[in-house]
């Protein structure tokens, strides 16, 4: 990688930790407005649609704060690719692609789906006499039906961008381990969320790559970033027979050591009588 690389990356280092940072922030706040506000408590068709009209300020607010973070978090991924590729010319662009496409459509469609909604809420509640017939009229609309599928598809790519992103990230050393499985499996968790509705896993993943990327990472920035090469991690065996070393050190343990082999044709008389066999002192005697 030149020099004009590494001089970029370190230029644009804190304002892309400033944008992974963001992005952590609009993903929690989106998903904690579509917690809050009414909702219907039995899921029934026409009483969704009475709480989505009283709600979709929020709904729309929190679809338009979410589709920003989407948008933060694959120009993060960009970036983060790009680093990589700088130290891996090898890696293919379609990663990035997957990564931009799937956070701008993922953005779009979410938007698309919250307007569309706000839409056909207000005319049931407005209009009709609010059955179940009119509830299933206006919800069986092709738009209704194809942004959800559309979402989800974007899901996808932007998912697989995510994991591949973080995999190779971790082979050339620009993330710790730890850092490198925790992003692929909040990639995985994009597709299928789990557990809690707020990204938790996410926003703390692009918090530490923010702190990361903003120089103060406890241990020490990865040696990739400042030598601009790749610097894979050594295997973790390695590792463990390191750290095993140093702590036997560390106890005033002295290393083993093999004691030097006899010199050819040394006289009998230099050799000690602890070396000498049993058998050979019997002998002696």
């Amino acid at each position: 990688m030149g020099d004009d690389r590494l001089l970029y990356e370190t230029r644009v280092r804190m304002r892309q930790a400033l944008v992974a940072a963001l992005a952590a922030v609009l993903l929690i706040v989106a998903a904690v407005l579509q917690l809050v506000g009414p909702h219907a408590k039995i899921n029934e068709l026409t009483l969704d649609l009475i709480a989505a009209h009283k709600r979709f300020p929020l709904d729309l607010i929190g679809a338009v704060i979410n589709a920003g973070g989407l948008v933060a978090l694959a120009g993060t991924l960009s970036f983060l690719f790009g680093c990589t590729k700088a130290r891996n010319p090898q890696l293919k662009d379609y990663m990035r692609v997957l990564a931009l496409a799937g956070g701008v459509i993922a953005a779009v469609t979410g938007v698309a789906y919250a307007g569309v909604i706000a839409i056909k809420a207000h005319d049931f509640v407005t209009q009709g006499s609010q059955t179940y017939q009119q509830a299933h009229h206006l919800t069986t609309g092709a738009a209704l039906v194809a942004l959800p599928f559309i979402g989800q598809a974007a899901s996808l790519l932007l998912a697989v961008g995510f994991v591949l992103i973080s995999l190779n990230a971790i082979r050339v050393g620009l993330l710790t381990r730890f850092m490198g499985y925790l992003g692929m499996f909040a990639g995985v968790l994009v597709l299928f969320p789990i557990g809690s509705p707020v990204p938790v896993v996410q926003g703390f993943w692009l918090f530490a790559l923010g702190y990361l990327l903003s120089g103060r990472w406890p241990t020490g920035v990865p040696p990739a970033w400042r030598t601009g090469r790749s610097e894979p991690w050594p295997p973790s065996a390695s590792l463990r027979q390191q750290r095993a070393g140093a702590g036997a050190l560390g106890r005033g343990a002295k290393p083993a050591t093999t004691p030097a082999p006899e010199p050819v044709g040394a006289p009998v008389s230099a050799r000690t009588r602890s070396s000498t066999s049993k058998r050979k002192r019997k002998r002696r005697r």
